[in-house]
């Protein structure tokens, strides 16, 4: 599983796996990636293993998608700037054949900014409909704020169906 995005969303998924609840409490430190970043999960008796692969890391994506069994692409909703960036990344990460069967979520996170675009805009800046319609892979919408941790179990539920399957 590769996770392309923010530490902070990682950063809590460790503490609601080792918590099994909801209260995330503070926010853990964070810093962006650079480079790879490896952990292991438990979600409900599953062992997941994320690799996260900043955003930096671009490059190098293509060299981790043989070992992906689901992808995880995240978002920062906050920043107009590099939606069409985000945008081609994605469709250059659904084109890859390797990744073909892989179901993908993506993920708009620091909804809890002020400046950020709603779902709806987003989902029209992405063209996210033609998007999903040609894309040979599952393709699943969510909304975090890794900051405040909303929508952060929803994510590890869907980690876990991902998984099982």
């Amino acid at each position: 599983m590769s996770l392309a995005g923010s530490p902070l969303t990682q950063n809590h998924k460790v503490n609601l796996c080792a918590k099994e609840s909801a209260d995330l409490g503070e926010a853990p430190p964070t810093q962006p990636t650079v480079g790879t970043n490896l952990t292991d999960l438990t979600i409900q008796r599953t062992r997941v293993t994320v690799r996260e692969v900043g955003g930096s890391m671009v490059p190098i994506w293509p060299s981790y998608y043989k070992d992906c069994q689901t992808v995880v692409f995240i978002v920062d909703a906050a920043n107009p700037y590099q939606v069409s960036a985000s945008c081609i990344q994605l469709l250059s990460m659904l084109s890859a054949p390797a990744l073909s069967a892989v179901s993908v979520l993506l993920v708009f996170n620091k909804t809890d900014l002020p400046c950020c675009m709603s779902l709806a805009e987003m989902k029209s800046l992405f063209r996210l409909d033609d998007i999903i319609a040609c894309a040979k892979q599952p393709i699943t919408v969510m909304e975090t704020s890794a900051l405040e941790g909303t929508g952060l179990q929803e994510v590890l539920q869907w980690l876990h169906s991902s998984a099982s399957h």
